[in-house]
C-alpha cells in the first residue's frame, strides 16, 4: 500500500496524455504541485510538449497488463482518459478489457484513487437504447467503481473548449451554414461545460476523501438545446442570426455524414457525437461542488466558454485538439526504416532539388506545409484526394494544423500525422487517409555548401494485397505533377524567402 504525506504533492498517472483532455490535464497537475507519469503507446508523441521534461513516460497500452502494472508502481492517483470512440466492431469489448486491466492493476499496486472522465447519460433511458459510445462509457465507469479502488467517475455532456471535437463541430456548423436544415437532435436539451471547469474538477478529484466511490454529474450553469447553442455561438462570434430548420429524416448515420461534410470532424468521430445527442443529458446533481468548491466566476457560462475558446483559436494558442489522439483505425505498423520492419513490397517516389537558400530557410518552408499553406503543388489534386477520403469515412484534408508555424511529434496535419521531426533536418509524415496499405512522406533539409541547401523528398507506400499494388500503379502517373511539383515549389519558395528574410 502506498503511504503518502498529505503535505506533499501526489504521484499521478495519466493515461491518454496524447489526447485532447489528457494533454491539457498534465500541465494542470504539475502546476498543482503533483508529480506526473504518463502511460503512452507512442512516447515520442509527447516529447515536444512544453511539459515533456517534467514528467516520466512509460511505454504501453491500457490493455497490456504488464505495462499498466509498471506504470502503476508508487502511484497515488490514476487518471483513466482513454476511449476508442466507437471504432471497429469490437470496440466495446476492447474498452471493457482495458478497464478491467486498469482496475485490477491499480488495486494490486495500492493506488489510492482512480479518476475517470465519462459521458453523461440520460435518466430513465434503458441502457440498450443508448448509443454504443455512451453505453460503453457507462460500462467502463461501473467496472472501475467495482475495482476495489475508490473511484470518481466524472460524467460530462458537451465539452466547450478550443480544439475540442464538440466545439469544432458547433463552430463549423454555425459559421459555414447561415441557413441550416438540421437533424431533430438540435432540439435536445444539453448541459455543456467549459474545458477549464473539466480540468479544474479532474485536478480536484485527486484530493477526494478515501471513502468516496461514486459518479458525479458535471456541467456548466446553462441548460440549452443544440439549436440554442448555435444561436448563441453566432451571437458571441459576431455572425448574423442563423436560420435553423429541424427535420426528422436525418438518421444518426446520415447526421454523421452531414457533419463530416460541413466540418473538419470526420464521420467516424461525428457518429458517436451525434448519437449521444439523441437523448436529453442534463445534470441530476452537483454534489462535486461539496468536495471541489468552485472559485469565483466558475463554472463558466456557455457564452464565456465560447468567447475564451474563440480567443485561443484566433490567437493560435490551441494547445491540444480533438485530432491530437490517433484516428480510430489509423495504421500503427512499424516504419520501413524500423529494425523490426517485416519486409515486403515497398514502392518509393524520390525527388531532390538544390535550393539557393540556407538550410534554415528551407526548413521553415518544410515545417509550414499543410493547413492554410497547402501542399505546394496542384491544389485541385490534393482537394480531390481529400474529398474522396471523406466520402469513404476518412479524415480528409480539413483537420488542418494545430499551429500555423510549428509542428511537433504526434500533431495531425490534414490527413497525415507527424511521425518524426528532427527540427531543421527531417519531417516524416504517416498517412491517416483511407488506403489499401501504409504510406509515408519524408522531407529533408540538408546543407549543400556556399550558403545553399539540398531538399530531398521521399514518398513510400507498402501495399496491402493486390488492391494495394493496383492503387499504387493507378496513381503513379500523377506523381510527377503532385510530388514533382511539390519538390520544385518548396525549393522555389525557400529561395524566394531567403532574400526577403535577409532584408
Amino acid at each position: 500500500m502506498n503511504h503518502h504525506d498529505p503535505t506533499d504533492g501526489l504521484h499521478c498517472l495519466v493515461t491518454g496524455a496524447t489526447g485532447y483532455i489528457g494533454g491539457r490535464l498534465v500541465p494542470e497537475l504539475l502546476a498543482a504541485g503533483h508529480r506526473v507519469r504518463c502511460l503512452a503507446r507512442s512516447p515520442g508523441k509527447l516529447r515536444d510538449h512544453p511539459w515533456a521534461g517534467a514528467v516520466e513516460v512509460v511505454r504501453g497500452d491500457v490493455t497490456d497488463a504488464a505495462a499498466v502494472a509498471e506504470a502503476m508502481r508508487d502511484i497515488d492517483v490514476a487518471y483513466y482518459l482513454v476511449h476508442t470512440l466507437g471504432s471497429g466492431k469490437d470496440f466495446e469489448e476492447t474498452d471493457r478489457r482495458a478497464a478491467r486491466v486498469f482496475g485490477q492493476r491499480a488495486e494490486a499496486a495500492g493506488v489510492r484513487r482512480i479518476v475517470y472522465l465519462g459521458g453523461l447519460t440520460p435518466p430513465g433511458v434503458p441502457e440498450e437504447r443508448l448509443s454504443p459510445h455512451l453505453r460503453s462509457r457507462a460500462e467502463v465507469g461501473r467496472i472501475l467503481l467495482a475495482s476495489g479502488v475508490p473511484t470518481a467517475v466524472l460524467r460530462a455532456a458537451v465539452i466547450i473548449g478550443s480544439g475540442s471535437a464538440s466545439f469544432e463541430m458547433l463552430r463549423y456548423l454555425t459559421e459555414r451554414l447561415p441557413v441550416m436544415v438540421t437533424p431533430s437532435w438540435v432540439r435536445t436539451r444539453l448541459q455543456p461545460i467549459a474545458v477549464r471547469d473539466v480540468l479544474r474538477l479532474l485536478v480536484g478529484g485527486a484530493g477526494l476523501p478515501d471513502g468516496v466511490n461514486r459518479t458525479f454529474d458535471i456541467g456548466g450553469p446553462d441548460v440549452l438545446t443544440y439549436r440554442d447553442m448555435m444561436v448563441r455561438y453566432a451571437r458571441v462570434a459576431g455572425l448574423p442570426r442563423r436560420l435553423i430548420v429541424p427535420v426528422p429524416v436525418l438518421t444518426p448515420g446520415l447526421s454523421s455524414h452531414w457533419v463530416g461534410l460541413v466540418t473538419p470532424v470526420p464521420a467516424s468521430l461525428a457518429r458517436p457525437l451525434t448519437e449521444s445527442l439523441r437523448h436529453e443529458v442534463v445534470c441530476r446533481e452537483h454534489d462535486i461542488d461539496r468536495y471541489v468548491p468552485a472559485p469565483p466566476g466558475h463554472p463558466l457560462g456557455f457564452d464565456e466558454a465560447v468567447r475564451l475558446a474563440l480567443r485561443r483559436v484566433r490567437e493560435a494558442r490551441v494547445t491540444t485538439r480533438w485530432s491530437s489522439a490517433a484516428v480510430p483505425g489509423a495504421p500503427s505498423d512499424p516504419l520501413p526504416t524500423d529494425p523490426d520492419w517485416a519486409g515486403g513490397s515497398l514502392y518509393t517516389d524520390h525527388r531532390e532539388a538544390v535550393v539557393d537558400a540556407p538550410v534554415d530557410e528551407l526548413w521553415r518552408v518544410i515545417e509550414g506545409v499543410g493547413g492554410e499553406h497547402g501542399w505546394y503543388s496542384f491544389p485541385l489534386a490534393w482537394s480531390v484526394r481529400g474529398w474522396l477520403d471523406r466520402l469513404v469515412g476518412g479524415v480528409g484534408l480539413r483537420r488542418g494544423r494545430r499551429d500555423a508555424e510549428r509542428l511537433r511529434a504526434g500533431d495531425s496535419l490534414d490527413f497525415w500525422r507527424v511521425e518524426e521531426i528532427e527540427r531543421g533536418h527531417l519531417l516524416r509524415l504517416r498517412a491517416e487517409m483511407r488506403l489499401p496499405g501504409l504510406a509515408w512522406l519524408e522531407m529533408y533539409a540538408e546543407p549543400d555548401g556556399d550558403g545553399r541547401s539540398r531538399y530531398r523528398q521521399r514518398a513510400l507506400f507498402h501495399p496491402h494485397g493486390l488492391l494495394g499494388h493496383a492503387y499504387w500503379w493507378a496513381v503513379s502517373p500523377f506523381h510527377a505533377v503532385v510530388f514533382g511539383g511539390m519538390a520544385r515549389t518548396i525549393a522555389r519558395t525557400a529561395a524566394r524567402r531567403g532574400p526577403e528574410s535577409a532584408r
